[in-house]
């Protein structure tokens, strides 16, 4: 079975965007060398990267007009977006989950291949959260408080134990926190 990996960048009072939509300023305070090349490692563990319907329209909007290493593996990598709104899903390599969201995901993660992988996404990823889907997930922290924004993990959801596996320091004073999730033993 495949892993499902969630990737964020998040302000240290946790919003993973500004206070209007796509507000991503906080993403230049630790972008960089190394981040950069984070990014493309990890882009080679990548089978499949998932998003909800909102990230999937932005992401697809702005990587096809960018050029370089990093749109070449956005563009190029298979891609799935849950939603129940989507008739058609145009991005190179894309294709559309209909349905319930958990269980289309849980066929994805049975599915032969390199992990899904979850950018931005957050309201997808609180449904699978909840739903226990999320084996690991790879924070970069950004030295910036914004005070108001879109927060990564939403108020009321269910509480999550995670056990931290790296913490590796960026030049630019961001971190990158790599959790995996702890399990219930049944």
């Amino acid at each position: 079975m495949r892993r499902l990996i969630a990737w964020n960048v998040m302000t240290l009072d946790g919003y993973f965007e500004g206070p209007t939509a796509w507000d991503l300023e906080m993403h230049a305070t630790v972008w960089g060398d190394e981040l950069e090349a984070f990014s493309l490692a990890q882009g080679e563990e990548i089978g499949t990267l998932l998003f909800g319907r909102k990230t999937y329209e932005g992401m697809a909007a702005h990587w096809t007009r960018e050029t370089g290493e990093i749109a070449d593996m956005m563009n190029d990598i298979g891609k799935a977006v849950a939603s129940r709104s989507l008739k058609r899903a145009d991005w190179n390599n894309t294709r559309l989950l209909s349905g319930d969201a958990a269980e289309s995901v849980k066929a994805l993660k049975a599915e032969e291949g390199k992990d899904v992988f979850v950018f931005g996404s957050a309201d997808l990823l609180n449904t699978l959260l909840a739903a226990n889907l999320v084996d690991e997930y790879r924070i970069c922290l950004a030295p910036v408080v914004l005070g108001r924004g879109n927060p990564l993990f939403k108020p009321g959801s269910l509480r999550q134990d995670m056990m931290l596996l790296e913490c590796r320091p960026l030049k630019s004073g961001g971190l990158i926190l790599r959790y995996s999730m702890r399990r219930e033993v049944e």
